[in-house]
């Protein structure tokens, strides 16, 4: 089906395509013939039809760009054809009235181009050096966006001050009245002026922001004020800002003035919502400010790119966190040693990297536990779930959360392609079986396999729920869930309207009103308690979505599948059962060797055939083999349980803050007055990094 659905939209958009050629030619011929008719209805139905897709479908028309077919030469072509139809309908005087017009629409395409040009000038001048997130930024003079299809649209615009023009020129050419034509394009060439001068209005000093370099000092200023001692780095694409999620509520809690530091623009919103203020440094050079700022430390939960131009600080000290620990390679990378220091969960990643021999010496590994581990509750009994288990009559509850295919597409990596339908179909066949499928966000972006077989175990799950039935909430607990989904929305929401910019965003999430996070931490428990009612406890889930998120699911379910992945750490902070597929080709013994992770699992062979067995000890009608050796391998993996996890980690920060304030006295004790570099010093850093990340294109803008 969904193989089906895309050839039947390909086949949709190839139609679209055909039919804007089609009308071309159709104008062309019915215009040397002439034809008026024909001629009148192609003109028009192009324009509407180039109109339509400009709106609905412009990654469509998008194709057409990158063969220089864009927008402006369709709509130029458009009407050097009528132009030719004018000559050829007789009637109509060359000199007296067609020369007119012609020189009219040469005006409304140099408007066009002006209109261009001045949306360009704002839009540079409200692109910032930096952006700034629950910081008031008011004195940089800050404003709203200018109307969006001016600034950002010039397809749209394009096609939509042409309309008069065209439509002018057609029904001269079906009257032989050269007046509706001049009326059609007095009309362009208004709309064009008046957007020309409108924008222009954003370029005057009352709505134009200070200069790159006030905006610089500014910065130097707040930070001076907000005296920042804690931060955390973070640089990724557009699917990695759950990376950095998991810990700003460590972030918020730490002993120190936190700070979030990013390199990417588009990153700034896709940060969840916190009370930390956020800086966003999208050149080097602009990263000058942290050099001379009180910042002592930062926090890494990635390593990108970007990384090394930061570790080039020398009066900050820097920790590596990871966005989670499991058994893979990636877990213990040798970039590691290029930080001061290593934080890790437990004695097991310690192990991890002693055995890796990848240059990070054992003194700078410290263990500081999973913080983030603190709402998942401990395991209460056999099978008890969410809302009990099948020793009172109800369903077990089983997450089968596997993790995605890795960027080298090992077979092991993942379970979804070799295990996975097979792992769904044995839960699927027990009756008294609860699934909660939640695959990795990324499945399917590495190998094309991987999301195939993730979408036809949703369609086994979906198909799975067709066969049940039994009582459902009433129609409140939807009204409840969409309730607390708009009270949850409106203190987390990071959209806007369409055509704010940058600009405007910053000027919207200046420094937030009161303890945000609290609030937040309320309304996200109350949202999933009815997300949980709204469904009936017989119903198979499949969540795809950032909310409910990965911990909670650990609290609804009674036990887990999954892969060697961090997943499985974090679930043995609530001493469950929980198993793990073995699609490596290793046999059982040296999987369990290789990977300790999974040495309280109950290992899954592709063929899933142990599910059964797994189900039985999770209701207790078998032995729970695992128990002890859960408890044991908790403590190796996160570490043990007091001091709590925040507390090692505050001290563990203000051990590293101690070590930036040492070395700066050191420097101050020898005299060296350490000069960091420049601004201007970073000069040819900056533009090898702008060669090797060109900005990217502006907001809905097609681009040839």
């Amino acid at each position: 089906m969904p193989s089906a659905g895309r050839a039947s939209r390909r086949l949709v958009q190839l139609s679209a395509l055909f039919t804007m050629f089609a009308l071309y030619v159709a104008q062309l011929v019915s215009a040397l013939v002439p034809y008026v008719p024909v001629f009148v209805a192609a003109s028009a139905a192009g324009l509407a039809l180039d109109t339509y897709l400009q709106y609905k479908q412009p990654g469509l028309l998008s194709l057409l760009g990158k063969i220089r077919f864009d927008v402006t030469v369709r709509q130029l072509l458009r009407d050097m054809l009528i132009f030719v139809g004018l000559l050829r309908i007789s009637g109509i005087n060359p000199l007296d009235e067609q020369a007119p017009l012609l020189v009219m629409v040469l005006a409304m395409y140099l408007l066009h181009f002006a209109c261009q040009a001045a949306a360009v000038l704002v839009r540079r001048s409200r692109t910032l050096p930096i952006v700034t997130r629950n910081i008031d930024a008011s004195a940089l003079n800050l404003t709203k966006s200018p109307p969006r299809l001016l600034a950002r649209r010039a397809a749209h615009r394009l096609l939509t001050f042409a309309i008069p023009s065209t439509l002018g020129l057609v029904i001269t050419a079906a009257t032989t009245n050269a007046v509706w034509g001049v009326i059609g394009i007095g009309v362009s060439i208004a709309l064009f002026l008046f957007g020309t001068i409108f924008l222009g209005t954003w370029l005057l000093p009352k709505k134009r922001p200070v200069s790159d370099a006030k905006v610089m000092e500014w910065l130097d200023a707040w930070l001076a004020e907000y005296q920042p001692t804690v931060g955390m780095y973070f640089s990724g694409g557009t699917t990695s800002a759950y990376q950095a999620n998991m810990w700003l509520s460590t972030l918020a809690d730490v002993d120190g003035k936190p700070l979030l530091v990013l390199r990417e623009r588009f990153m700034v919103n896709k940060i969840d919502a916190t009370d930390v203020p956020i800086i966003c440094f999208p050149k080097v050079a602009t990263m000058f400010s942290l050099e001379n700022s009180t910042l002592k430390m930062l926090l890494h939960p990635a390593n990108a790119a970007k990384t090394s131009q930061v570790l080039r600080i020398p009066t900050i000290k820097h920790a590596f966190i990871n966005h989670g620990e499991s058994d893979k390679l990636s877990s213990c990378n040798p970039y590691a040693k290029a930080y001061d220091e290593v934080w890790v969960a437990g004695p097991a990643a310690r192990d991890r990297y002693q055995l890796a021999d990848v240059g990070v010496d054992d003194k700078d590994v410290v263990e500081v536990g999973r913080p983030q581990l603190a709402p998942i509750q401990l395991a209460s009994g056999p099978a008890t779930g969410a809302r009990g288990g099948a020793a009172d009559g109800h369903f077990t509850t089983v997450l089968y959360a596997p993790t995605w295919e890795g960027w080298d597409g090992n077979p092991g990596n993942t379970s979804v392609i070799l295990a996975g339908e097979n792992i769904v179909r044995h839960l699927l066949d027990d009756p008294k079986v609860r699934l909660i499928y939640k695959p990795h966000p990324m499945t399917g972006s590495q190998v094309p396999a991987a999301g195939e077989a993730n979408k036809r175990i949703m369609a086994m799950i979906q198909e799975a729920n067709t066969r049940r039935s039994g009582a459902r909430p009433g129609p409140e607990a939807a009204v409840e869930l969409e309730r607390r989904f708009e009270a949850l929305n409106a203190l987390t929401s990071t959209k806007f309207p369409k055509g704010t910019d940058e600009m405007e965003r910053m000027l919207l999430q200046g420094r937030p009103d009161g303890d945000r996070a609290a609030a937040v931490a309320e309304a996200t428990a109350a949202w999933e308690e009815a997300y949980w009612a709204s469904f009936p406890e017989w119903e198979h889930l499949i969540i795809t979505q950032a909310r409910p998120a990965i911990f909670t699911c650990f609290n609804a379910a009674d036990v887990l599948i999954s892969d060697v992945s961090s997943v499985v750490s974090d679930w043995l902070s609530s001493e469950k059962p929980y198993a793990v597929a073995n699609t490596s080709g290793l046999s059982e013994d040296d999987f369990r060797s290789g990977f300790p992770t999974v040495r309280a699992a109950t290992i899954l062979s592709p063929e899933a055939t142990e599910v059964p067995a797994l189900l039985a000890a999770v209701r207790g009608e078998a032995p729970d083999t695992h128990a002890e050796a859960r408890v044991a391998l908790k403590e190796h993996l996160l570490g043990p349980s007091d001091p709590p996890s925040i507390d090692r980690f505050n001290a563990a920060v203000r051990a590293l803050c101690a070590k930036a304030d040492e070395r700066r006295a050191r420097m101050a004790a020898r005299g060296d007055d350490e000069v960091p570099p420049t601004r201007e010093d970073s000069v040819e850093e900056a533009a090898a990094e702008a060669e090797s990340s060109p900005e990217p294109e502006p907001e809905d803008t097609v681009t040839a």
